[in-house]
């Protein structure tokens, strides 16, 4: 399932990878997204996704989409469902995910003993997740990469000044030689998920190698992550002014 305005784009032999080509969309030649009209037939609104420019993809919307949004959103939906569409839309947000990681071109040969040219993906990934909604995700990525590594990151609001606190943090030992998938469902303020980014940074990822997995964002939240890192990939399947923030509690029972 491809983003919107997803392209390859080779890669120059200066970078880390000189052969490939790298699923990283949205290099200076690509068009800009076509204006829009609002709900109401009016200009759109402040801080859409086209105005947050192109490191925040959405995934394509679709009836199936919209459905899993609508149940997990629903008051009235049983903790069962939650958790099933829940997983559902998780499997397609990190099946997307892992189509913007980079991967080189190869040659296989079938049973028949026909040649087939196809490509594979480059190793030196992980995902990382910030507890406890991020760990939600990880079976999702797991299901998809059964043995990637996956670090966690505790951040919680201090209870005096309200300010994101890291309180735990654990990567994998060459966690800046790889890229990395964070993983968070919910990005209402973006706070957490700044202070998430930092970390990594002091770890030595550059921004650039981060892919943000989320479910649902809103717009102050994504705008607020990239502004603070350009470079970051974000990925979502909505942007909306309000957020399912109950997500976590629903998801692990504890509503």
């Amino acid at each position: 399932m491809p983003c919107h305005n997803q392209q390859l784009n080779n890669v120059s032999s200066g970078q880390e990878h000189p052969v490939k080509q790298v699923r990283f969309a949205n290099s200076g030649n690509v068009p800009a997204a076509l204006p829009h009209c609002g709900p109401t037939g009016g200009p759109k609104q402040p801080d859409s996704p086209e105005d947050l420019g192109p490191q925040l993809k959405l995934l394509p919307l679709n009836d199936q989409i919209r459905e899993l949004q609508t149940i997990i959103r629903d008051k009235t939906t049983s903790r069962g469902d939650f958790v099933f569409c829940a997983d559902r839309l998780i499997r397609l947000v990190v099946e997307e995910g892992l189509n913007q990681l980079p991967y080189s071109e190869c040659t296989v040969t079938t049973p028949t003993g026909y040649k087939y040219e196809g490509v594979k993906f480059e190793r030196g990934n992980c995902g990382v997740s910030i507890m406890r909604s991020g760990e939600a995700m990880e079976q999702g990525l797991r299901d998809c990469c059964r043995s990637i590594r996956i670090g966690k990151i505790l951040i919680q609001s201090d209870e005096e000044t309200q300010k994101a606190k890291v309180y735990y943090a654990k990567f994998p030992p060459d966690v800046y030689r790889r890229k990395v998938l964070l993983m968070y469902p919910i990005l209402s303020t973006g706070n957490t998920v700044i202070e998430a980014v930092k970390v990594l940074i002091e770890h030595g990822v550059q921004p650039r190698h981060i892919i943000l997995l989320s479910l649902f964002s809103t717009p102050h939240g994504a705008k607020s992550i990239v502004q603070e890192f350009p470079d970051i990939t974000i990925l979502t399947t909505e942007v909306h002014p309000v957020a399912p923030t109950h997500f976590g509690q629903r998801y692990f029972g504890t509503d």
